[in-house]
C-alpha cells in the first residue's frame, strides 16, 4: 500500500519523547514510534546559536493521519515551535507498509 509517511519530531527530554509517542500509538495516529535518546542539537532561536540536548521521535503513519497527528504532537508538546516534519515513504516492504495501514486503521 502507498501513502505511508514518516514524521521526524525533536523532543525536550526522552520522558517527553515517550509520552508523545505513546499517546500517538494509542489513539492510532502512528503504529510505531521509534525514540532515539540524546541527540546533540545546535540551533537558531531566538537571534542566538544554541546548544542541547534532544529526544527524536519517528511516527510512522499514513499520509491521510499526518494532519491529525501534528496536532495531537502540538497539543502535548513543551516547545513553542516543535519541529514535526513529515517525510514521504517511496517504497519499502509490501507487508510492512500494508502492517502501518492496518494498525492505524480506526476500529
Amino acid at each position: 500500500m502507498a501513502n505511508v509517511k514518516f514524521v521526524y519530531i525533536t523532543a525536550s527530554s526522552p520522558d517527553e519523547a515517550r509520552e508523545i509517542g505513546r499517546a500517538l500509538v494509542q489513539a492510532r495516529l502512528a503504529a510505531c514510534v521509534n525514540i532515539f535518546e540524546n541527540m546533540n542539537s545546535i540551533y537558531w532561536w531566538e537571534g542566538e546559536v544554541q546548544e542541547g540536548r534532544e529526544a527524536v521521535l519517528i511516527a510512522k503513519t499514513t499520509g491521510l493521519l499526518v494532519s491529525a497527528l501534528i496536532q495531537e504532537v502540538k497539543r502535548l508538546h513543551s516547545y513553542e515551535n516543535p519541529c514535526v516534519v513529515t517525510l514521504p515513504v517511496e517504497s519499502g516492504s509490501p507487508a510492512f507498509l500494508d502492517w502501518i495501514h492496518k494498525e492505524t486503521a480506526r476500529p
